[in-house]
């Protein structure tokens, strides 16, 4: 388990009323969060640039993103590093507030969680070997051995493809990290890994020379975002996440920290009210 502590500082934003619990009303997540002081987060750190581990350290985006939630919000952020198999599961059962893998914004999640303003764009491609001649476009994983990490939106756009394309003889190998994967790709156990283009756009530039990315992406455009339970006591909080997002969107913070960690700003919608996937 990773702890942020987070220090009160002016980040010039103003903390809107609806932060601040009615008095006589039932508690909701927000309001809990706030008496206790912090904030439960689950998260995954094998998922770079958003979550992962330099020197011991958690590093990334959100736990820079979250360090200005925290702040806003009042409390201390605390995350909680899970596999990614397990994550959904444990929100769903209450053990944390929220899940900031981040997460693929589809329409079947939709209909079960709350998400989140998107934060990146998350439209999936593939990384190869940058030596592998023989993979110059999507369609030339036919025939192949590719890659992508358990019960993720990743892994179903992969699947959706290789169905839509009619391509023969394609296997997958589903891993329970991308990391796995990453290292079977640079061991040439595979041939290829399907993930969303921030993240292998960060892997090939980290790893220059080795990786590369096989352009066009495949997959349909989608979005990043933050998730939680889809109820009442949940949608304060979400709320008044999403009223961080908006004002780091607004004035700039968010496109900052997209182009730290991915090397590119994205445009993204305000909200994801209809899901392309």
């Amino acid at each position: 388990m990773t702890q942020v502590k987070i220090t009160r500082r002016t980040l010039g934003l103003a903390t809107p009323a609806i932060f601040a619990p009615l008095a006589g009303a039932r508690a909701n997540n927000l309001d809990k969060a706030r008496r206790a002081g912090e904030l439960m987060i689950a998260t995954e750190l094998h998922f770079a640039p958003f979550d992962f581990t330099e020197g011991g350290r958690q590093t990334g985006l959100n736990s820079e993103l979250f360090a200005v939630v925290g702040a806003a919000l009042g409390v201390r952020i605390r995350f909680q590093d899970l596999p990614w198999p397990g994550v959904l599961p444990g929100l769903e059962a209450g053990r944390f507030d929220l899940v900031a893998g981040p997460a693929t914004i589809t329409r079947a999640r939709m209909e079960r969680y709350r998400f989140t303003a998107p934060i990146a764009d998350a439209t999936v491609a593939l990384l190869k070997r940058s030596s592998d001649a023989t993979i110059a476009r999507p369609q030339d994983i036919a025939g192949k051995v590719v890659g992508s990490a358990q019960a993720t939106a990743q892994l179903t756009q992969l699947q959706q493809f290789i169905a839509r394309e009619n391509l023969a003889g394609v296997t997958i190998r589903e891993y329970q990290s991308f990391s796995e994967s990453y290292a079977d790709l640079a061991a040439g156990r595979i041939v290829a890994v399907a993930n969303s283009l921030p993240n292998i756009a960060y892997v090939a530039q980290q790893r220059r020379g080795m990786f590369s990315v096989v352009a066009p992406p495949f997959g349909a455009r989608v979005y990043f975002g933050y998730l939680g339970r889809k109820d009442a006591d949940t949608a304060p909080l979400i709320d008044a996440i999403d009223g961080v997002i908006d004002a780091m969107r607004g004035d700039g913070r968010l496109a900052a920290l997209q182009t730290k960690w991915f090397g590119q700003s994205f445009e993204v919608p305000a909200r994801v009210v209809e899901a392309n996937a």
